[in-house]
């Protein structure tokens, strides 16, 4: 079989059976390829779509709503579409599509429309913001009803230095008006010095949103930020935003680091500006609302790795706060086991007193890449293995945790080399395992972890790749 066969056949079955709608029609505005996924999105039949003209179809649509034959016409390519409409079948669905000409020597010669279904997390997003205009319209009474969870800064358990210091920062910051910037690794704790700053601050009383901006993809999440206006696009409503939400308290965006640098820039200018306009607006509304982003990885290295711009890093970097990790808090470990049993003897109710010595010993060989988040599920998975008379956490009570202490597998790795290896075997295992622990240790990151090992990332990268 040819190459050029081959590849057909690779794009037809790509077209045929990704989970992408594809719609591609001639200048003719005739449909010439029409995939699976975009009949069923669509509610039809392919062969209801080939080779007609796409008014006929789609006769809701015409010249100007029909982003196809828009391109068409303009030749201009029309990215990130988010559109709400009822299939065929009655089902109100929500895509985010992007449309781009089809050019043979600078001429059109037709047009291809791939969109994704987003019709779920539309609703989710939805959601939310419903929820959040309620929590707006009456917040004491919905914390009451919801069991809302308000932290402080005596929710901050230990005594290492490094805590401190950052709970010290977010007690003064608390105090002032300015951006707040706080980097954490993954379940360290970032929500609740959030909480925490808000709750101490002249805001108190007022709205405390936050958003996480990994969750949503961008297109959503600027009408979640900034809010729609009725045919801002294809089936939106009005709508409050976010930011006219937590108008006159504090708006947490979570793992900032996630958001796409357009949208960045977006919400630099609000920053700057003190105002908002929502999609599809005309009208410049103004703000008032402390900001408090959070990044779950260095902010510097993201700016290296173009994940941050660095103008809204200085924005939103008035004051930083770094929460250190758990593996550089093990002096606060027995308080945190403490506090969990603690905690989970009056949930389960249970009678545990305390860990064994081997597993204290395991906590603290550990390198806990979900810090206290996975502290704390460890300790309640393994409490859920226990009867009511037990009053001590063995091993064997962990078996749902499935965590082996990085400090022994080394250990084991050269004792049980030194007898039949040679010594650049011994080294280069030993690599390995520091390699391989480091790598857990920043849940993959390649960037914190070369920086923890002292070496250049793609150095770091070489060895990976060369390992496997």
């Amino acid at each position: 079989m040819k190459s050029r066969e081959f590849n057909d056949i690779l794009m037809q079955n790509i077209l045929q059976y990704g989970n992408i709608g594809v719609h591609v029609i001639d200048k003719d505005r005739k449909t010439i390829i029409y995939n699976e996924a975009m009949a069923e999105l669509e509610g039809l039949e392919i062969f209801q779509v080939m080779d007609k003209d796409i008014l006929q179809i789609f006769p809701s649509l015409n010249e100007y709503t029909s982003t196809l034959i828009k391109v068409i016409n303009t030749g201009e390519p029309i990215i990130n579409s988010t559109q709400t409409y009822f299939n065929y079948r009655g089902h109100s669905i929500t895509t985010i599509s992007s449309t781009i000409p089809l050019k043979k020597n600078g001429m059109v010669i037709g047009a291809m429309e791939i969109a994704q279904d987003v019709t779920n997390l539309r609703k989710l997003s939805d959601q939310l913001m419903e929820l959040q205009q309620e929590l707006k319209a009456s917040r004491k009474d919905v914390e009451q009803k919801k069991g809302i969870k308000k932290y402080h800064f005596n929710n901050i358990i230990g005594n290492n230095k490094g805590l401190i210091i950052a709970k010290q920062i977010g007690e003064r910051a608390s105090e002032t008006p300015s951006s707040v910037l706080i980097y954490g690794e993954t379940g360290t704790g970032k929500e609740m010095f959030a909480q925490s700053i808000h709750n101490h601050g002249i805001r108190r009383n007022n709205t405390f949103i936050a958003q996480n901006c990994a969750a949503i993809p961008d297109s959503l999440l600027e009408g979640i930020l900034f809010g729609t206006e009725k045919g801002g696009f294809t089936g939106a409503v009005e709508r409050e935003g976010i930011f006219e939400q937590a108008n006159g308290g504090t708006l947490l965006l979570d793992e900032i680091n996630s958001m796409s640098l357009p949208l960045q820039a977006k919400l630099l200018r609000v920053l700057q500006e003190g105002y908002i306009r929502r999609i599809g607006g005309l009208k410049d509304i103004p703000v008032d609302v402390r900001i408090i982003a959070t990044t779950n990885e260095d902010p510097k290295v993201s700016m290296e790795n173009n994940l941050i711009r660095r103008d809204l890093y200085y924005r939103l970097s008035v004051i930083n706060i770094h929460i250190p990790p758990l593996r550089e808090r093990l002096d606060d470990m027995e308080l945190l086991v403490n506090f969990f049993i603690n905690k989970f003897n009056k949930q389960l109710n249970k009678n545990i007193t305390s860990l064994s010595r081997e597993v204290r010993e395991d906590f603290l060989n550990y390198s806990w890449p979900g810090n206290i988040r996975e502290l704390e599920n460890f300790i309640e998975g393994a409490m859920n293995m226990v009867s009511s008379q037990d009053k001590v956490l063995n091993r064997e009570n962990f078996i749902t945790s499935n965590f082996i202490p990085k400090k022994t597998n080394i250990e084991r790795t050269i004792i049980q080399k030194l007898s039949t290896s040679s010594l650049p075997d011994i080294i280069k295992d030993l690599e390995d395992s520091i390699i391989a622990d480091t790598m857990d240790r920043y849940g993959g990151n390649i960037s914190n972890a070369a920086k923890h090992l002292g070496l250049k990332r793609q150095t770091l990268q070489h060895k990976l790749k060369k390992d496997k």
